[in-house]
């Protein structure tokens, strides 16, 4: 790790000089607790008890469920047609907000106002939000919505960031003339991918899109057998290319423009407006998904970060430290991603930092359109489309909005915090 003058690493230095910067660091704490919100979401509204003792025996109703939803618990029977908000309980400690998003408080439905009259037992069961058309708690979609954002901005941008990095990393450290490749190798490579892909995503589509109703868990595993189809495919065609190139015509090296490829990529997915193209993909979908909204949204916002990559290791790839890593004979992967690549991640960072606010903008514009994402999922852009049926119902709009509002602006401070504080003309 570099040292300055004063005995200081970099990042040390970035920390202190983000310090300084109080809004930034209000704003990364105020992240901090959207985050714990979005986490513990389910223990704070809930219509599930956090503990009860029902019919002689304590049960965790909430962590149960996530035993459920994992496949390592099942419902037990006094709990399949249970009305938890009814339930005669022996002892039961309930969340801050006793209603799940999906809740349809009848008595208090037709956009029961925060501030109006609610036909509710106690001030603990009051609709502090209001209500949407069905009675739908406004606060309780709110805390989950949170989650929500927070998935999409943290699950698209790791999607994208990967991409990104990876893509860049490749162009910016070995060009057009960094990488050299037998015929058949660099010819049956493309083809492994065209038909890697096929196989593992074009035929097994209906089986991911099953995966996705079924729960998490079930689409991750779909998703990591497609994974290692195509991983087989090119290992089977790489080990055909080593077979193969003992031909002469076939075995003769070519230099692969790494960089003119990459580059084309980026500028062809340019030159195509990002939302576009995401509307494009989900009409295709068949069953709607908000892990469909994340996967997209990051498939189709790496281009930034890509060129980031690939401008930072351009400049890094001719300095003294890797030409030392190459002449010790260390793998090309080591350099770039030891090497290389940690000491080029400065403007990514703060890209992904903006990079988040930006899918959340996404989602939310994708969920306010009622587009990509199920009528069950509650979502913040989901919420202000209930404000469309009734423009009196204030409330369904100025809430949500000013939800989005405010995690977009957090982030972009952050953002500004970082690329100040990472200023290579920091004061030392």
């Amino acid at each position: 790790m570099t040292q300055t003058k004063h005995g200081q690493s970099y990042w040390e230095i970035v920390r202190a000089q983000f310090k300084k910067n109080k809004v930034a660091v209000w704003s990364l704490r105020f992240l901090l607790v959207i985050i714990f919100i979005g986490v513990f979401a389910d223990f704070i509204a809930n219509q599930k008890p956090i503990i009860c003792k029902y019919q002689d025996s304590i049960h965790f109703p909430i962590f149960r469920q996530y035993m459920v939803d994992l496949g390592l618990m099942k419902v037990p029977k006094e709990f399949l047609t249970i009305n938890w908000l009814e339930a005669d309980f022996d002892f039961v400690i309930r969340p801050l907000i006793p209603y799940s998003p999906q809740n349809m408080d009848l008595n208090n439905a037709d956009f029961v106002s925060p501030f109006g009259e609610q036909s509710v037992k106690s001030f603990y069961w009051r609709h502090h939000l209001g209500t949407d058309l069905l009675g739908r708690d406004v606060m309780s979609g709110m805390i989950h919505g949170t989650r929500t954002a927070m998935l999409v901005g943290i699950i698209s941008m790791s999607i994208t960031t990967l991409i990104g990095i990876i893509l860049g990393s490749l162009a910016g450290y070995y060009g057009d003339r960094g990488m050299q490749m037998s015929r058949i190798r660099f010819a049956l490579n493309i083809l492994a991918f065209l038909i890697g892909m096929y196989y593992a995503f074009g035929v097994r589509s209906y089986a991911i899109a099953q995966s996705m109703d079924e729960s998490l868990s079930s689409f991750l595993l779909s998703i990591l057998l497609s994974i290692l189809i195509l991983v087989l495919v090119f290992v089977l065609f790489n080990f055909l290319a080593s077979l193969l190139k003992r031909i002469p015509f076939l075995g003769k090296k070519m230099y692969v423009p790494i960089d003119i490829l990459i580059s084309r990529m980026i500028e062809v997915k340019v030159s195509v407006p990002t939302l576009l193209l995401i509307l494009s993909i989900v009409a295709v979908v068949k069953s709607p998904s908000i892990i469909i909204v994340m996967v997209i949204i990051g498939f189709t916002s790496w281009t930034g970060i890509a060129k980031y990559t690939r401008s930072e290791l351009l400049k890094v790839r001719s300095l003294e430290y890797i030409q030392a890593a190459q002449s010790l004979g260390y793998s090309e992967l080591r350099t770039i991603f030891k090497h290389a690549l940690p000491n080029s991640l400065t403007s990514v960072l703060i890209s992904v930092a903006f990079g988040v606010a930006g899918a959340i903008m996404t989602e939310s514009n994708l969920s306010f359109l009622g587009i990509g994402v199920s009528p069950e999922d509650v979502t913040w852009g989901s919420m202000l489309t209930a404000a469309r049926g009734n423009f009196s119902a204030w409330w369904l709009a100025i809430v949500p909005g000013f939800a989005i509002f405010i995690t977009i602006t957090i982030n972009n401070l952050i953002g500004e915090g970082l690329n100040d504080a990472m200023d290579p003309r920091l004061k030392q």
